[in-house]
């Protein structure tokens, strides 16, 4: 953002000088030329006139006239004066001679054509040829001609020194422009950059971090200051939810457990006929046991603030197997783990190539494979026949980031069902509580990730998982 600010306004200050300077030195210059060109004609016309006097009188050594001439050439001026009778040799003349002979003949023509003074700027030198017109009886008659070479020497000198001035001054306001510019940068995006990093730790957990309010513009500083209000209660919020989860936890709990200690007791002396009754209730205290659990997980998933942490999916998935590979024996399921191209029953998986790492909260990918895999085998011994089928969990690299698939061949979900899987109390189990799949979908979006459901081939339910790689999260 410094650099497109900076950029911008030197751009800026780069089209405002070209616009105004070259301009203003192409007027300059101009005007310099004109006013030289306009120098020399005076001065050729001021020895004319003192020409006239001695062309007419035949006095060639009139003081006044050899001063101007030798003015002349002290200024390294060329002057030549011509008798109209003798237009080949001057009658007087400074020292050297014009150059070019064809200009000033040509100009001395004009000249006594147009009755005035006739110059011609070249490359090196300024030539003005001036006609001396006689007067009395010979009024009205050329008498001779005054041709004057001033060379351009000093007129480029002024010209450089005026270029030489005007660059500094365009390469001192460039400067004071970037320094301008950088100051003004770095105002409005040091305090944005201090905003997106109070942001981020706070996106990552941190929730005690706070912007600087005082520095920027006053835009930024009210922003900061809303930024601060926003993160206080956003703390005071999450403090509150964490401090209610707890004392849920510990008000569910507890009453929960009694109840099923006294159960017990009455259980044990009891008749069949009540017995029977007794193991009704004590599994509905387990599925209410559950249900609590599952609404105490979906809430710290709704609130999560952990700190994220780089995380092998292949060891989480072995690891997550290995401890349910009991349970699924209890339900006579087959628990494969197919990782990198491979599959083996003991979830350690055969395949080579780079292990998918993912960027999770502490603990949530190993929640997502348990609720998953506890869905998958509770459906499969839910289903008629009771058990008997194939859990597969695969990990693999994928596209934009690691995929995490769980494919069961139980009794699957109808369209309907999979339209409503991720809310609340929604289920196709008989004995589920309705939060497993709810408790995924908001570990895996919190996470920044994406959750479909889809059927397994053969019949079953498939549920794909895809992870931002760590680079992303």
């Amino acid at each position: 953002m410094t650099r497109r600010i900076a950029l911008a306004l030197v751009l800026l200050t780069a089209a405002v000088l070209i616009a105004a300077v070259v301009p203003l030195a192409l007027g300059a210059i101009a005007h310099e030329r004109d006013a030289f060109v306009q120098d020399t004609a005076r001065t050729a016309n001021s020895i004319a006139t003192l020409a006239k006097e001695t062309l007419e009188g035949h006095d060639f050594d009139d003081p006044t006239l050899r001063t101007a001439l030798h003015g002349a050439e002290r200024a390294g001026d060329e002057v030549l004066v011509f008798n109209a009778r003798n237009k080949t040799e001057p009658a007087l003349s400074s020292s050297g001679a014009p150059q070019d002979q064809v200009v000033w003949r040509r100009l001395a023509d004009e000249a006594a054509g147009q009755h005035g003074t006739s110059t011609q700027l070249t490359k090196n030198a300024v030539i003005a040829v001036e006609t001396i017109w006689g007067s009395g009886k010979a009024s009205g008659t050329p008498i001779g001609t005054v041709v004057l070479e001033r060379p351009t020497g000093p007129l480029n000198q002024n010209i450089a020194n005026l270029w030489l001035y005007l660059s500094v001054l365009a390469g001192a306001a460039m400067i004071a422009a970037v320094l301008v510019a950088i100051y003004l940068a770095r105002w409005v995006s040091r305090p944005l950059a201090r905003l997106d990093a109070a942001a981020g730790k706070i996106a990552d957990g941190d929730l005690t971090v706070r912007a600087q309010p005082g520095y920027g513009p006053p835009e930024l500083r009210r922003m900061a200051a809303t930024f601060n209000m926003m993160a206080g209660r956003l703390e005071t919020l999450v403090h509150g939810h964490r401090a209610m989860l707890a004392d849920a936890s510990h008000q569910l709990r507890t009453p929960l457990t009694a109840l099923r200690l006294r159960l017990d007791l009455l259980a044990t002396d009891a008749p069949p006929a009540t017995a029977a009754e007794l193991a009704g209730a004590q599994e509905e205290i387990a599925r209410l046991s559950r249900l609590v659990d599952g609404l105490l997980a979906t809430a710290r998933a709704e609130a999560m603030t952990e700190q994220l942490e780089t995380i092998d999916v292949f060891e989480a998935v072995a690891e997550r197997v290995s401890a349910w590979q009991p349970v699924a024996d209890g339900h006579d399921v087959k628990l494969i783990t197919e990782v990198g191209g491979g599959a083996r029953r003991d979830g350690t998986g055969s395949g080579s190539g780079s292990h998918p790492m993912v960027a999770l909260g502490a603990g949530h990918l190993e929640q997502i494979l348990d609720n998953l895999i506890d869905n998958a085998i509770d459906a499969i011994g839910g289903a008629e026949g009771g058990g008997g089928g194939t859990v597969r969990i695969s990990a693999a690299n994928g596209e934009s980031g690691p995929v995490l698939t769980v494919a069961d061949d139980g009794p699957g979900m109808t369209a309907q069902e999979r339209s409503r899987a991720f809310l609340r109390y929604t289920t196709g189990s008989q004995n589920g509580t309705g939060l497993g799949l709810a408790i995924v979908h908001r570990l895996v979006t919190a996470n920044g990730g994406a959750i479909k459901l889809a059927d397994t081939p053969g019949g079953g339910l498939t549920v794909e998982i895809e992870f931002l790689s760590p680079a992303e999260a």
